[in-house]
C-alpha cells in the first residue's frame, strides 16, 4: 500500500493556506507540515496525527531550513511544497517616498523565502518515489502591472520565472505556478482599506465593488485545485502558469466550484 504523501504548506494559518491544509488532510489523506508565523485557532482546529504545525517566519532562512529538517526527521520524506506565504505591503507608488528597505522586506517574504524553501527541500523532492511536486501560489499581478502594487507585481513575476527555471533545471520535480483568482482573504481586506486608495487610484474602487457584489471566491475554490496539484500534478504542466479554473485544473476542482 502506498505511503501517505508528505506535503509542506507555507502561510497556512488562514485564507488559502488554511483551506489547502484542510483539503489535503480530508480529501487526499496526506501528511501535512505547516509553516506559519502564528498558529491560529483555526489551524489548531485541524489537529490530526497527520498534521505537524510549526511556527516559522519564512523570511528567516535558518528557521525555514530548520523546519524542513524537522519534517525530514519526523517523516523521512518530503513529496510536495505548497508555497503560499505572501504579503501585499507596501502598497505604494514607485515614485513615492516608500523606502527601498520596505521593498526588500517584501521580497524576503514573497521571493527569497521561495528559494530557501526549494533549496532545502530539493534533495528529498528529487528522490520522492511519489514524484516531487511544487505549487507556487501566484497571482494575476505577475503579468499585469496593477498601480500601487509595485513590490507585489514584481515578486509574483519573479515567482513565475523561478518556477519556469526550476522546471528546466530539475526535470524529476514537477513545478507549477497557479493563479488562484480573486479570493476573499485578509489580503483583499487590506486592498479595500481606504489607505490604499491613493496608491491604487481608480483600481481601488473595482475591488470594493467585487466585494460588495459577493464576487470574491471562497478560499476553498482554488484550495481544492492547489491541494490536488501538490499531490497529483501532471508532468506536462511543469513550468507553466495556470489559472485555478483552467481546463487542465478541472479534475481537481470541488463539485461545488
Amino acid at each position: 500500500m502506498p505511503r501517505s504523501p508528505v506535503i509542506i504548506v507555507t502561510g497556512a494559518s488562514k485564507g488559502i493556506g488554511l483551506a489547502v491544509t484542510s483539503i489535503l488532510l480530508n480529501r487526499f489523506n496526506t501528511t501535512v507540515v505547516t509553516l506559519s508565523r502564528t498558529i491560529t485557532s483555526e489551524l489548531r482546529d485541524l489537529a490530526s496525527d497527520r498534521l505537524l504545525t510549526l511556527e516559522c517566519d519564512v523570511a528567516n532562512e535558518s528557521a525555514v531550513v530548520e523546519s524542513v529538517n524537522k519534517t525530514l526527521e519526523k517523516y523521512h520524506h518530503i513529496d510536495g511544497l505548497v508555497l503560499n506565504a505572501a504579503i501585499l505591503e507596501p502598497i505604494c507608488r514607485i515614485g513615492d517616498d516608500t523606502p527601498i528597505s520596505a521593498w526588500k522586506d517584501h521580497f524576503d517574504v514573497n521571493f527569497f523565502s521561495l528559494v530557501t524553501s526549494v533549496k532545502a527541500a530539493l534533495p528529498s523532492l528529487r528522490t520522492s518515489e511519489l514524484g516531487g511536486k511544487i505549487v507556487f501560489v501566484s497571482s494575476g499581478a505577475a503579468v499585469k502591472g496593477f498601480p500601487g502594487w509595485g513590490p507585489y507585481n514584481a515578486s509574483k513575476a519573479a515567482m513565475n520565472s523561478l518556477c519556469r527555471t526550476l522546471a528546466e533545471e530539475e526535470p524529476s520535480v514537477t513545478s507549477v505556478a497557479l493563479r488562484p483568482g480573486i479570493v476573499n482573504t485578509a489580503m483583499q481586506t487590506a486592498i479595500r482599506d481606504q489607505g490604499a486608495a491613493k496608491a491604487m487610484g481608480a483600481g481601488h474602487q473595482a475591488f470594493i465593488e467585487l466585494h460588495a457584489k459577493g464576487s470574491l471566491l471562497k478560499p476553498e475554490d482554488p484550495g481544492h485545485v492547489i491541494a490536488g496539484l501538490s499531490v497529483q500534478c501532471p508532468k506536462e504542466l511543469s513550468g507553466q502558469f495556470v489559472n485555478w479554473n483552467d481546463d487542465v485544473c478541472k479534475p481537481f476542482m470541488s463539485a461545488s466550484s
